[in-house]
């Protein structure tokens, strides 16, 4: 497999996928029952992802090359779970506005907005990533997985904090 060709599609997946979650963030599917079960199932999935994560890095330290792999491949289809659930609840329901007062509603927002914006800047990451794996240019995957493995990590721990800062105010 020739690396080089998936570029267009990796550049095309990270600019499509950001840019459709924000169009059907605005989106509203007119009467359908809110998805209100779904943040707690995704941000589950956030918590997951974040365990495999760590448990991928463990293996692959330790030689166990089969298990990183499938736990890697596992952690790219929890994402892709968690956005189509993210999407769908957004679509179904209303915002719900962080209550919180003082200092907290500071943290919040720092963690909310870097959240956000890492979880694009982790796509194209994810996607070199792994395509660097499957091509089997594991001194090229290596240097770009070090890169993406902390900030992938934060963005599914972030994820959950994020739930667990908001679910209080979930309506």
């Amino acid at each position: 497999m020739e690396e080089k060709k998936y570029n267009k599609l990796i550049v095309a997946l990270s600019v499509v996928i950001p840019l459709a979650v924000a169009v059907l963030f605005g989106v509203r599917i007119p009467n359908v029952e809110p998805l209100r079960f779904l943040p707690p199932v995704y941000a589950s999935i956030n918590g997951l992802t974040a365990v495999l994560l760590v448990l991928a890095v463990w293996a692959v330290k330790n030689g166990k090359t089969a298990m990183h792999e499938k736990l890697m491949k596992t952690c790219i289809g929890l994402s892709a779970m968690f956005l189509v659930m993210y999407v769908a609840y957004h679509m179904t329901s209303d915002s719900t506005p962080f209550g919180g007062e003082g200092w907290i509603r500071y943290v919040y927002y720092f963690i909310l907005i870097t959240h956000i914006l890492l979880s694009v800047g982790i796509i194209p990451l994810v996607l070199i990533s792994f395509v660097r794996a499957l091509a089997k240019r594991f001194d090229r995957h290596r240097k770009i997985a070090r890169i993406t493995f902390p900030i992938w990590l934060y963005v599914a721990v972030t994820g959950v904090v994020v739930y667990l800062m908001i679910s209080p105010y979930y309506v």
